[in-house]
């Protein structure tokens, strides 16, 4: 019972995914055009430039090491509890989980998987990208630097590039690729890139990271975005691959529900009766109405003779009610006063 009982939930569950979509009618896929090559190979050089800089310690470190010292958190010191709520912003956690559902909307209401495909492709080669640079460099923090002037490269460290600045850029810039008109595209990514340079700016702010470091995440991130749309007919072919295995689950629990319940049969359909060889069936009898029964009455506990037995008793004195202003027939009437003439 309570397999059948959640097949039919899921019954449901597939009815309302296969309504009509609701797609929006001027839904444009991002293509990898001219302005877009051209954007992507700039931020790609500044990517390069910002690695050269800090290899051969240029005036970009000692500028790092200047701000450093400097210490804005000792110079500003009543925003410090405001940067620390706001820097979560770009925490990888909390910034993906309100983004997902977000976009996960969406991909229900318009009845496609693409937002939270590109989210994940995202958040995929931020998680490649990034994460093999920081290895790669192995740059410390400005709170465990320990050669004033230094690049302080190869040490084991993993802040180069910011994780938070980039995925400030990648987690909120993603609204604004999947946005469904030019004008919200634009407020996005405004929004977007304002969210990403406050979480930047903020890291800087506490300390936790160089100012390089800021510059070559937004880069990083920015890359990302720019790249997608080369990632676009892989995330079709999985859509299609995940909206077939889709249908085909609906199908099997549907045929396996199909067998669990019985087929329906009309009550006016009569139903052929054989009887078993070599077997007399009796004889049908009619029903006979059941005799009606009283309610035994009332009796006082004692012997109760029959009615038959019982003598006659006649009442003594009149049946009669008395009435006061009546004379009974035995008295004789008042004789009648008789006038004087």
């Amino acid at each position: 019972m309570r397999t059948e009982r959640n097949l039919a939930r899921l019954d449901r569950v597939f009815t309302r995914l296969d309504r009509e979509p609701e797609r929006p009618a001027h839904l444009v896929v991002p293509e990898m055009s001219r302005h877009r090559i051209a954007l992507f190979a700039g931020t790609l050089a500044f990517y390069v430039a910002i690695v050269w800089a800090v290899l051969v310690t240029s005036w970009l470190v000692r500028l790092d090491w200047q701000v450093m010292f400097f210490r804005p958190y000792q110079q500003w010191p009543d925003i410090h509890a405001f940067v620390d709520y706001y820097v979560v912003l770009g925490q990888r956690g909390p910034t993906a989980v309100m983004v997902a559902a977000w976009l996960g909307w969406r991909s229900w209401r318009q009845h496609t998987l693409r937002p939270l495909l590109a989210l994940g492709v995202s958040l995929l080669l931020l998680n490649v990208t990034v994460g093999a640079a920081k290895i790669g460099m192995g740059r410390l923090g400005p709170h465990y630097a320990t050669t004033i002037g230094a690049n302080e490269m190869w040490l084991g460290g993993d802040i180069f590039p910011s994780g938070h600045t980039a995925n400030a850029v990648v987690t909120w810039g993603i609204l604004a690729y999947l946005a469904s008109t030019p004008r919200a595209r634009r407020w996005l990514s405004a929004l977007s890139a304002v969210t990403s340079l406050g979480v930047g700016m903020s890291t800087v702010y506490l300390g936790t990271h160089w100012l390089s470091d800021v510059l070559l995440g937004w880069a990083a991130g920015l890359l990302i975005l720019l790249a997608l749309p080369w990632f676009e007919p892989l995330i079709a072919r999985a859509e299609t691959w995940l909206l077939g295995r889709r249908d085909r689950l609906r199908d099997r629990l549907r045929d396996r529900r199909g067998r669990r319940t019985p087929a329906w049969r009309p009550a006016t359909t009569p139903v052929l009766i054989t009887p078993v060889p070599g077997r007399e069936e009796p004889p049908a009898r009619e029903p006979v109405a059941a005799p009606r029964t009283r309610a035994p009455a009332y009796l006082a506990p004692g012997p109760h003779p029959v009615r038959a037995d019982r003598t006659p008793v006649t009442p003594a004195g009149s049946r009669r009610p008395p009435y006061a202003d009546r004379a009974p027939r035995s008295t004789a009437p008042a004789a009648r006063p008789v006038s004087g003439g």
